[in-house]
């Protein structure tokens, strides 16, 4: 399995878009360190690039790149290799180099200018949820057959988590707000990886007022080290679930 990750890895890094990536969110981190000298600031405005681009790239990049390698996986699929270990060698080397190219085109950035120990958890965040829309890739990758389905699915999916789902709770709390919704927001946070990140970058940089709604009980709950574990459990959580799903189908699938 080690032996395809690396195969498969050197052959993404290799590609012009992934470089294209990585140029392009080491240029913009740059340009934000050298247009303001307030770190909380420029975090803040990497916060917005890591809760919408990161999570787009990842999965249209997850998506095509599923598509074309098709005539690899089914070359693999000939040899006697288990179908769980060429997939999930194709995730991880998937999810590896986008990882990378996310640590290199914003945690150098922040290393060089002294945003590292503040921006830890902006890193862990956009880490995490590139690997969970990845993820959600590669679930709409065997879903279909067909490469525009599966795109358009991919993209359904980083609209609804970045957009609709939103609009959603904020349409819950003002239905309710007659109503104790803090418990209920909680629950609702948690069905989002999305919010999850945006909530722990928050408090990271102490602007939990931003947040609107139940601010202070996330800030009350989150603000604590068990929150931030609980947070960042959830995170891994909707890192690896939807590829869990992909791999058992994947396994009864007729390539």
């Amino acid at each position: 399995m080690f032996q395809l990750i690396r195969y498969i890895l050197l052959d993404i890094v290799r590609t012009r878009f992934l470089l294209f990536y990585t140029a392009l969110l080491l240029l913009s981190s740059i340009g934000m360190f050298q247009l303001d000298a307030d770190t909380g600031k420029v975090l803040l405005s990497l916060m917005n690039i890591v809760l919408i681009v990161v999570p787009l790239i990842s999965v249209v990049f997850s998506t095509i790149h599923f598509y074309n390698s098709y005539e690899f996986i089914e070359l693999m699929l000939s040899q006697p290799i288990d179908r769980r270990l060429i997939f999930w060698a194709e995730f991880v080397a998937t999810a590896l180099s986008l990882v990378l190219a996310f640590l290199v085109g914003v945690g150098l950035p922040l290393v060089f200018y002294g945003g590292a120990v503040g921006g830890s958890m902006l890193l862990f965040s956009g880490s995490m949820l590139t690997v969970a829309f990845v993820s959600l890739a590669f679930l709409s990758s065997v879903l279909t057959r067909d490469k525009a389905r599966a795109i358009g699915l991919a993209l359904a999916f980083w609209l609804y988590f970045t957009l609709i789902y939103d609009a959603f709770v904020l349409w819950v709390v003002y239905q309710f707000s007659d109503y104790p919704l803090e418990t209920a927001t909680l629950v609702l946070v948690s069905l989002n990886p999305v919010d999850l990140a945006r909530i722990l970058m928050m408090l990271q940089l102490d602007i939990s007022a931003l947040m609107g709604y139940s601010g202070a009980f996330f800030k009350l709950f989150f603000g604590t080290a068990t929150g931030a574990w609980f947070s960042s459990v959830l995170l891994v959580v909707w890192s690896f679930l939807p590829v869990v799903i992909a791999t058992r189908i994947f396994q009864r699938k007729d390539l």
